[in-house]
């Protein structure tokens, strides 16, 4: 399942919408592989609507042999009952990928957004169109897709940032990134 030269799967955690997008960054060009939305019955009892989402992230991971994995890290809601239940399918998202051997890396919506648009308190519209423009879609993909291809975006900007600069001390990457990148212009 774990293919070191697939795409970077990027997953917006919920019980009821579950957005995934992988993509593929094809040479510096970021591509758009599959995406879009698992959804569980509403009325479905509680385990069950798990074991939905779990097969449905598992048949996911097969088909699409990630080398990475981004998941929306799990912040603080007003709404407890939204809170648990992305929590919830959160988990089932890292134990798929635990399970495949696939590596996680988690990002707050704001790392999320600045990586995407520049901005890290950007609208969701905002978000959706930025997206379709990078990854040249005709049109703008549906919210928790277009949040989980961000996903997957922001990890392939921020893995391209680590082997510019190599190792850096956590949270350095993008000040080292912009020292490194000073320090190649002034070379010029």
């Amino acid at each position: 399942m774990f293919d070191p030269s697939g795409p970077v799967l990027g997953i917006d955690p919920g019980l009821s919408r579950c957005g995934y997008g992988a993509v593929h960054p094809d040479g510096g060009q970021p591509r758009a592989v599959a995406f879009g939305i698992l959804s569980t019955p509403l009325g479905d009892p509680l385990p069950d609507r798990l074991a939905a989402l779990e097969a449905d992230l598992t048949a996911l991971v097969a088909e699409v042999g990630p080398r990475a994995m981004a998941v929306e890290r799990v912040l603080f809601q007003a709404n407890v009952r939204t809170a648990i239940s992305v929590g919830q399918a959160s988990g089932i998202a890292l134990a798929v990928a635990s399970r495949a051997g696939i590596p996680v890396t988690h990002y707050s919506p704001n790392e999320v957004k600045l990586a995407v648009t520049g901005f890290g308190a950007a609208a969701k519209a905002q978000v959706q169109v930025m997206v379709q423009r990078l990854l040249g879609l005709a049109t703008a993909p549906p919210p928790d897709a277009a949040d989980a291809l961000a996903l997957a975006m922001c990890h392939g900007s921020s893995a391209r940032t680590t082997e510019a600069v190599g190792d850096t001390p956590p949270g350095r990457g993008f000040e080292a990134a912009v020292a490194a990148a000073m320090a190649r212009e002034g070379a010029r």
